[in-house]
């Protein structure tokens, strides 16, 4: 059964040897969004200790990860969306290659949607590599709606989709 929780700094050698198993596919497809250097040890532990990384567990192992917060790049004002509006965003979302198609990434939106519920907030926001045809299928399908394409300052001559699912 599919379990999400809260990471743990135990979690991290597991999140890390997920991601040195993620990237290589990503970046087979045509996907450059991540690197031998990005996401690391340090941005995972930075998540942790602001309460902010998701792990999906299954069968006691660590299937997927996401990083849920309220962190918005100053480039999302590129968007069609209001950048003024707190949002629960989406990040360093990746799922065990051996068991994509099962429902982890859909798990863990999810957690993102209970967070804006709790906290009161009405959206949630996504953005990913242009190349990334896995989730342009999958964040339409969980009611994600395309809010445009922006560029960020810090992945240089990537394109990134940005996606919004409205809660009121």
């Amino acid at each position: 059964m599919l379990h999400i929780r809260p990471a743990t700094p135990a979690d991290v050698s597991a999140i890390m040897s997920l991601v040195r198993r993620v990237v290589p596919l990503m970046q087979a497809s045509g996907n450059q969004q991540w690197s031998a250097d990005y996401p690391n040890e340090d941005v995972f532990q930075s998540d942790i200790a602001h309460n902010q990384l998701w792990v999906a567990e299954l069968d006691g192992q660590v299937a997927g990860v996401a990083a849920l917060t309220q962190d918005q790049d100053a480039e999302y004002a590129q968007a069609d969306w209001d950048p003024t509006e707190t949002a629960i965003v989406t990040h360093r979302l990746a799922v065990d290659p051996d068991i994509q198609g099962k429902g982890v990434a859909a798990a863990l939106l999810a957690q993102a949607e209970q967070l804006a519920r709790n906290r009161g907030l009405k959206s949630l926001r996504v953005d990913t590599n242009s190349e990334n045809a896995a989730t342009q299928r999958l964040f339409p399908k969980l009611g994600y709606r395309f809010a445009g394409e922006i560029t960020l300052a810090f992945r240089p001559g990537l394109r990134f989709f940005c996606y919004e699912k409205r809660l009121d």
